[in-house]
């Protein structure tokens, strides 16, 4: 069964979900959104200067996972526009906020939350500001989630270094669950392709979805050298792959569920994938379309 139809969180928030679980994931997204608070800042103010909405300001966040984390860049954006509207002097607009994941993402936790979000934002920005409107686009996002020229401004935090699939032909990867440096060089190659292959799909999808003139911030995980083994890049899938190895030698599991299981994740090294390429898939005459 492919990926996009099974990978999601832990539903629910009970005791072992991952609403109750996930303190670690909101401090690395706290942390991670001011680390790019002045990028938010500096694409937002362009697409308010490149007047491409009206009354609505269209903000999708891919990725967003289930419980209060899901909400947390969207207060933020929502922080970020409102802020350089009052700076320009300018009317605060109303905002439609999508927030994606896959198809069985529990979407319905964030619901429950929505009655105390949406009384936060009247009681932190007063009872004129918005409105705002949050809803569920459930998908892929390396395929289409919205209409030509629907989206100002596209967010994803965190997500993309999770592949479409599993990439092919990594049989000989023995008990690894990722690039090892005892990975045969086959399975560095095939990871390598896959990403970028997907982040490719990516960036050709939201072309077409975000209106000219709108803005797109991407945050993720990159590796600083090439070597895909450096601690950098897999030491956490080091040591899940060590548990895995531990539980076999404890007759916890089999060693053939060990060989057949690669995680569907990639941490990248931007210089290897060539930014100019990724550029030339946007409009080169605005400055929104540039990924430095």
């Amino acid at each position: 069964m492919a990926l996009v139809n099974i990978l999601h969180m832990k539903v629910g928030d009970g005791e072992s979900s991952y609403a109750s679980n996930s303190v670690v994931q909101e401090t690395g997204i706290q942390t991670g959104i001011q680390k790019v608070i002045p990028f938010l800042k500096r694409s937002i103010k362009g697409v308010i200067n490149n007047d491409v909405f009206n009354d609505c300001f269209t903000v999708a966040d891919l990725g967003c996972a289930s419980g209060t984390n899901a909400l947390l860049v969207s207060s933020n954006i929502i922080d970020v526009v409102h802020e350089v509207c009052q700076e320009n002097n300018l009317k605060v607009p109303q905002f439609q906020v999508c927030l994606n994941d896959l198809f069985g993402n529990d979407f319905n936790t964030i619901f429950k939350l929505l009655p105390e979000y949406y009384a936060n934002l009247k009681r932190n920005k007063g009872e004129r500001f918005g409105p705002c409107f949050v809803s569920a686009v459930p998908g892929s996002f390396y395929d289409r989630i919205f209409p030509d020229q629907s989206v100002h401004f596209v967010h994803s935090g965190f997500s993309l270094n999770w592949l479409s699939q599993v990439p092919q032909g990594l049989e000989n990867n023995g008990t690894n669950i990722y690039m090892s440096k005892t990975s045969p060089s086959n399975v560095y190659e095939e990871y390598g392709k896959q990403w970028h292959t997907d982040f490719t799909k990516f960036l050709q999808m939201r072309s077409e979805e975000i209106v000219h003139g709108g803005s797109m911030v991407l945050t993720f995980p990159a590796r600083s050298i090439v070597d895909p083994t450096s601690e950098d890049g897999s030491a956490l899938m080091e040591l899940l792959g060590q548990s895995l190895v531990d539980m076999l030698k404890e007759g916890l599991v089999q060693e053939s569920d060990i060989n057949s299981f690669n995680i569907p994740a990639y941490i990248p090294w931007f210089k290897g994938f060539g930014l100019d390429r990724v550029n030339q898939m946007f409009d080169p005459r605005s400055s929104r379309d540039r990924i430095d």
